[in-house]
């Protein structure tokens, strides 16, 4: 199996979450309350764990694909079917709602909680995934202008293919990076400095991901036309500063994944 828990999970209904959630946070307010709000997050975590029977804490899940591992730990795990995610931050931004929907796909969950213990008011934000394995299985890759020519083309194109037919799509693009940068040597030879360059003159190193000496990779989840076209204006920019020969670009969308290269102009 490519996503292993070690607990089976129990899906909540959207009222069963809410009461269950409800009293969590209620118990959540009576801790805050006692220990104040400037310690890390996994204390409260803890002073949870110890109020409550039904609250396993760092639960893992295995995310695996061939020769690639990595661990998730989910911060509670609320009745075997709902995830509350601790936060200890200034405010709740939106990777911090992407992660938990990360965790709620990976889980096959549908109900999931933030919780930021930081701030003078403690605040919540509900998260809710509508997308199971099964789902995120339902996609096209688009090669209209892929060229299989470019040296590393190939390789890279099979493994995401490969990667995303076993995981699907719509998961953290961190993850999906760190598998493509695992099958094509680990951190230590994929990412590697280029030099950039303006006007003729050397502004210096910047890092980036390869898949053979020359050519790099870049991955998106951008979902609207818009937001692709702009950000192909920008890897263009990348490509025609930095030295190398192509850019190899996925952009991973739900139901679309789109596969171009990009090469320096002018």
């Amino acid at each position: 199996m490519p996503i292993v828990c070690n607990q089976i999970m129990r899906p909540l209904d959207r009222d069963a979450f809410g009461k269950l959630s409800f009293e969590a946070f209620g118990d959540l307010l009576a801790i805050r309350k006692e220990l104040g709000r400037f310690f890390d997050e996994k204390h409260y975590k803890r002073a949870l764990a110890l109020r409550r029977s039904d609250v396993l804490l760092e639960e893992p899940i295995r995310v695996t694909h061939s020769t690639f591992q990595k661990t998730y730990f989910l911060d509670v795990l609320l009745a075997l079917g709902g995830l509350l995610e601790f936060k200890a931050a200034e405010a709740l931004v939106p990777r911090h709602k992407a992660q938990l929907l990360n965790y709620l796909m990976l889980a096959e969950l549908k109900h999931g909680m933030l919780i930021n213990v930081r701030p003078e008011m403690m605040t919540r934000e509900f998260v809710n995934n509508v997308l199971c394995h099964r789902d995120r299985l339902q996609f096209e890759i688009v090669t209209e202008e892929w060229e299989p020519s470019v040296p590393g083309a190939g390789p890279f194109r099979q493994i995401l293919s490969d990667i995303l037919q076993d995981w699907g799509t719509s998961l953290d693009l961190g993850l999906y990076e760190e598998a493509l940068t695992h099958f094509f040597g680990d951190k230590e030879f994929v990412i590697r400095p280029t030099t950039v360059k303006f006007n003729d003159h050397v502004l210096g190193p910047h890092a980036l991901p390869f898949v053979t000496a020359n050519t790099a990779f870049k991955l998106s989840a951008l979902e609207d036309l818009d937001s692709q076209h702009q950000f192909a204006i920008h890897a263009q920019c990348l490509v025609n500063h930095a030295s190398i020969e192509a850019l190899l670009w996925a952009n991973i969308g739900r139901h679309r994944v789109t596969l171009r290269c990009l090469k320096p102009k002018g």
